[in-house]
């Protein structure tokens, strides 16, 4: 990628549009390129001449003597176009497009790259780099270690403005706007060698060129937050099949992010509170939570909303002595023994984090209040902190604190020893998950290992022959009723299929449960006589008792390429909505991961007395199909519905490949 060092640290900056009016765009970005004055040229452009903040300034960019490396474009938008050719025919370099609404925007910024400079915008709110002391946006940042690159200028500008208020500065600031030239994904890159960055916050509501993103994220090197939308709506159907309606866009990006080892996060306030606990302790193994507090109301409340965030709050057994009353099973209840003597607090975190089941802890309630209302003990609480500190450092466990005294010496002591400290419990667990995200090791790529699928099937029989690592019941295609002969070689019951139908059931194009040939030639005549001649396939009906039905399928999605997605199966799947995404290729121990994460997983591991499945034959089947889908571009989409899983394998009755062509037209 083109290195952006002209929007990092530019030798020359002019501002064309500089105003002395505060309500002015021109305003702010003259003022806010002057704080850097001392360490570049700045040069200020008005079109009546004049003194603008103090500075003369020129009637054009060609009255300057010499040419700026960047330029800011805060001119109405019918007048963008003329300063830009005035500025490329000078040999500008680069241009931050402020004004909205720009005439032929598109190829404006085809122009500007084909002269050799780039464009951050339009439509933007500024760039900001606070170790270069470039400052060109509405407002003021404080210098700090968090990178912001938003496609909402507001929201980058909240995500600023926030992490001020709780102490946490700014490294970089990029509000992209419309994107017409440099991309989010240009941006982040531009980040990998940026000492003074350490956590990077993203705000995108597209993902184009998803994969290339991807690749960026991977090797950032810096742990990184995205925020984005579309979690109220699904994808866009592009297809009949089950997989292409389940999956939705968040469900996608959720996946793309455990590929690149991003954490997803749902407001600008978590992105701060988790960017916070990332300055200050390391991420969980796991997302086993031991939760300690003094009220088991707030103990219970904390035990819910770890639930509602996905970490788990295992029975974990402690060797401390608690008074009467106390719950010792975790959560834990110190019933007093708080008051009696501060210490238990540090002593009880000790005990839970020596715990092999538990991979953090969270203090709930009012630890960090005892010396706002007893100021002589303060001292002993702020001692306290220091040592629980030392506590989750020496086990290489985060510990997180709920306070009800939150701007207390305490919560302050806590803060320095590396323990985060919130004043909501759902600040304090939302930090937690967003820590997880960054505790999981990365999967290896897989090596390729795919026979791609060169000539698309067409029709159920088809797509059998052509899925060789898909086990499917015995069978045969009858194409008239002299075919059903061959029906001796299986064993009934029988099930009767047309192969050319997507949907089978909803169009009446599936028997069961056909027990003998007259039963069988009874069902052939009938669906023939009511769909019309075609393709119809017999099969061995799979009667194997304590089975479990599973979709497996897979996907090509428009940004983030194949997908892998596996949940409950059968005619209900839509009904159920029970599902897990993966990018394509997985490993069979991500594929069993997924499986575990399905509602319906305990069926699998057997229920009221049913023996386990094959859950390992099923992994590899998920694994196999992913590497399949991901190595075959014609492929668009791929079905197994249902997977017939038992105690000896899994068994696929039904599948379905729909081309990528297929897609593509629907899309256009």
């Amino acid at each position: 990628m083109q290195r952006l060092g002209v929007f990092r640290d530019p030798a020359s900056v002019a501002v064309v549009g500089a105003s002395d009016n505060r309500s002015k765009w021109g305003y702010w970005l003259a003022a806010g390129a002057l704080t850097g004055a001392h360490r570049r040229r700045v040069d200020l452009v008005n079109r009546r001449g004049g003194t603008v903040c103090g500075q003369p300034s020129a009637p054009s960019l060609s009255a300057l003597d010499d040419v700026p490396e960047l330029v800011a474009l805060c001119v109405p938008p019918a007048h963008v176009s003329d300063v830009v050719d005035e500025g490329l025919s000078a040999g500008v370099k680069g241009f931050l497009g402020i004004t909205a609404a720009v005439p032929a925007e598109a190829e404006l910024a085809q122009r500007i790259r084909a002269a050799g400079a780039r464009l951050v915008g339009a439509n933007s709110l500024g760039i900001v780099d606070t170790a270069t002391q470039l400052c060109l946006a509405w407002g003021s940042f404080t210098p700090g270690p968090l990178a912001i690159v938003s496609q909402s200028g507001q929201v980058g500008s909240e995500l600023a403005l926030l992490g001020v208020r709780h102490g946490l500065g700014i490294s970089r600031f990029v509000s992209l706007g419309n994107a017409s030239d440099v991309t989010a994904t240009e941006l982040l890159a531009d980040l990998v060698d940026h000492e003074s960055t350490r956590v990077v916050a993203v705000y995108l509501e597209n993902f184009a060129n998803g994969a290339a993103l991807l690749d960026v994220l991977r090797k950032l090197g810096k742990p990184t937050l995205l925020l984005t939308v579309g979690g109220s709506a699904a994808s866009t159907r592009l297809a009949r099949s089950h997989t292409g309606s389940l999956t939705s866009s968040l469900d996608v990006v959720d996946a793309a992010c455990r590929a690149a080892g991003v954490a997803r996060v749902g407001t600008p306030a978590e992105v701060i509170d988790v960017a916070r606990a990332l300055l200050a302790t390391r991420p969980p193994r796991g997302g086993r939570v031991a939760i300690i507090g003094d009220s088991g109301g707030q103990c219970g409340i904390a035990a819910d909303v770890a639930h509602a965030h996905q970490l788990r709050v295992p029975p974990v057994d402690i060797a401390v002595t608690l008074p009467d009353g106390a719950a010792q099973h975790n959560p834990v209840d110190l019933a007093g023994a708080g008051e009696q003597d501060i210490a238990n607090y540090a002593r009880v975190t000790e005990a839970v984090l020596r715990s092999d089941h538990v991979d953090a802890a969270v203090l709930t309630g009012y630890f960090g209040r005892y010396g706002l209302d007893i100021p002589a003990i303060g001292d002993q609480e702020v001692a306290v902190a220091q040592r629980i500190g030392e506590i989750a450092a020496t086990a290489g466990k985060p510990v997180l604190v709920h306070s009800m005294g939150p701007d207390s010496a305490t919560a302050h002591a806590l803060w320095a020893a590396g323990v985060p400290t919130y004043d909501r419990i759902e600040a304090t667990l939302s930090a937690l998950k967003g820590l997880t995200a960054f505790g999981r090791p990365a999967e290896l790529p897989l090596p390729d290992q795919t026979r791609p699928i060169g000539v698309l099937p067409d029709g159920y029989w088809e797509t059998r022959q052509v899925l060789v690592d898909v086990a499917f019941p015995r069978a045969f295609v009858a194409r008239r009723r002299e075919d059903l002969g061959n029906a001796a070689r299986l064993t009934a019951p029988y099930v009767l299929k047309a192969a050319w139908l997507e949907h089978k059931s909803e169009a009446g194009g599936v028997r069961t449960g056909l027990s003998t040939p007259e039963a069988l030639a009874r069902a052939f005549d009938e669906m023939a006589a009511r769909l019309g001649p075609g393709e119809y396939v017999v099969e061995e009906q799979d009667t194997r008792p304590n089975t479990v039905e599973i979709l497996v399928g897979g996907k090509r999605d428009p940004d983030f390429g194949p997908l892998i997605t596996v949940g409950a199966g059968g005619t209900e799947t839509e009904v159920q909505h029970d599902t897990a995404t993966e990018l394509a290729p997985v490993s069979p121990g991500t594929a069993r991961k997924m499986l575990d994460r399905l509602r319906c997983a305990r069926l699998l591991h057997g229920w009221r007395g049913r023996p386990p499945v094959d859950i390992d034959g099923l992994a590899e089947l998920v694994h196999r199909v992913s590497v399949l889908v991901a190595g075959s571009p014609l492929v668009g989409e791929l079905e197994l519905n249902p997977v017939r899983v038992g105690p000896d394998g899994p068994l696929a009755v039904d599948a379905l490949i729909i081309p990528t062509t297929r897609l593509e037209a629907h899309r256009a």
